[in-house]
């Protein structure tokens, strides 16, 4: 493998624990935190698994998330130069190049880093993910001669637990890990974790960089991300798709017990049949002048003429999915919240929470 080409602009690679633990919220408040100090900065996520289609490129979907947030002036395709496709991995064990996917990212690393003066690295998952193609994130990391910060979720001994089994991957490849960024840590306990996490990870050579508190909206889903989970299909109210549900209600009981359960911010599920439910949901509405964050039409029974009527009194958006009402309440609570490029209420509160709970001066200071 040949030595990386660029070795003087600064990085460093964001790991985590697990998935979901919260490392592309990190790195995005982050990313905003080191824009404002530096002004040039990149941006780069070599090994990528959710992935969209771009201009024929599979470009991971935090790459898209933050350059739209950014603009970054940087090729998409080099902040995403591996995209795991579906049958990625039989192909690789099957007579792949290791030799080519390291080219790869080092070419797409260089041209990233090309006049920036920081560059941000995200991995995926734990240390070990891409093993099995001889990329897990330690290699990576090593690959860009990049020092490490891993994130985890709140606690201390679970936590500890686990950074300690991904740091020693990470040893194991000789990339230091700088220290360790909690996140998810309940408001209350805030003090409480901080200081015992410190002193168990202090028993074990690292440092506490941050503590970030739990934010709620965080962890809720849009209507957009909903919609394509379903794949449903908006009958109104498109252009609001990216409110906030902040919890659900199944119109699966009368009328008038379906309305004690409503309030602001509620996505309600139910088919388009039970006109009762739809009328009492409406007159809810205009009694307390604030609309839902919006209607599921489950089992794919279009509206009638009278339904119709009252669906435009909700003054929300209105989704039709083929699914019945228990499926499609199950895929809502097992959607995966990924904070997109348009979420700005979320994007905004991500960058305050970082900027205020996370040392980026300890950071930079041990790189």
């Amino acid at each position: 493998m040949r030595v990386l080409l660029n070795e003087l602009t600064p990085r460093v690679f964001m790991a985590a624990t697990r998935q979901n633990d919260g490392k592309t919220t990190t790195s995005l408040g982050l990313l905003a935190a080191l824009q404002r100090r530096f002004g040039r900065v990149g941006y780069i996520k070599p090994v990528g698994q959710r992935f969209v289609q771009i201009d024929d490129q599979k470009i991971d979907e935090d790459s898209v998330l933050m350059d739209r947030v950014f603009r970054l002036n940087c090729p998409l395709v080099d902040m995403s130069p591996i995209a795991v496709e579906p049958d990625f991995t039989r192909k690789y064990l099957q007579g792949g190049s290791l030799d080519s996917l390291v080219k790869r990212i080092h070419k797409a690393f260089d041209r990233v880093a090309w006049e920036k003066d920081f560059v941000l690295c995200e991995g995926t998952g734990h240390a070990g993910v891409g093993s099995v193609f001889d990329l897990s994130n330690a290699a990576v990391a090593k690959l860009l001669g990049a020092k490490v910060v891993i994130v985890s979720r709140g606690g201390i001994g679970l936590p500890i637990d686990e950074v300690v089994l991904n740091h020693a991957l990470f040893e194991r490849e000789g990339v230091e890990v700088i220290g360790v960024i909690l996140n998810k840590v309940l408001p209350e306990k805030l003090s409480y974790i901080t200081e015992f996490a410190q002193r168990g990870l202090k028993r074990k050579g690292l440092e506490l960089l941050g503590v970030v508190p739990h934010q709620p909206i965080l962890c809720r889903p849009t209507l957009h991300a909903i919609r394509e989970e379903l794949a449903a299909d908006f009958l109104t109210g498109k252009e609001q798709r990216f409110q906030i549900v902040q919890n659900v209600v199944i119109g699966a009981m009368g009328a008038a017990n379906v309305a004690k359960r409503l309030k602001p911010g509620t996505l309600l599920i139910t088919p388009a049949d039970r006109e009762d439910v739809i009328e009492a949901a409406a007159t809810w509405a205009e009694d307390v002048n604030h609309p839902l964050a919006g209607l599921i039409l489950s089992d794919d029974i279009k509206p009638s003429a009278a339904t119709s009527r009252q669906l435009r009194k909700l003054a929300c958006p209105v989704l039709v999915a083929t699914q019945d009402s228990y499926a499609v309440a199950s895929a809502v609570h097992d959607v995966t919240v990924k904070t997109g490029p348009d979420d700005t209420q979320k994007i905004g509160l991500i960058q305050k929470i970082i900027a205020e709970h996370v040392n980026l001066d300890r950071i930079l200071a041990k790189l």
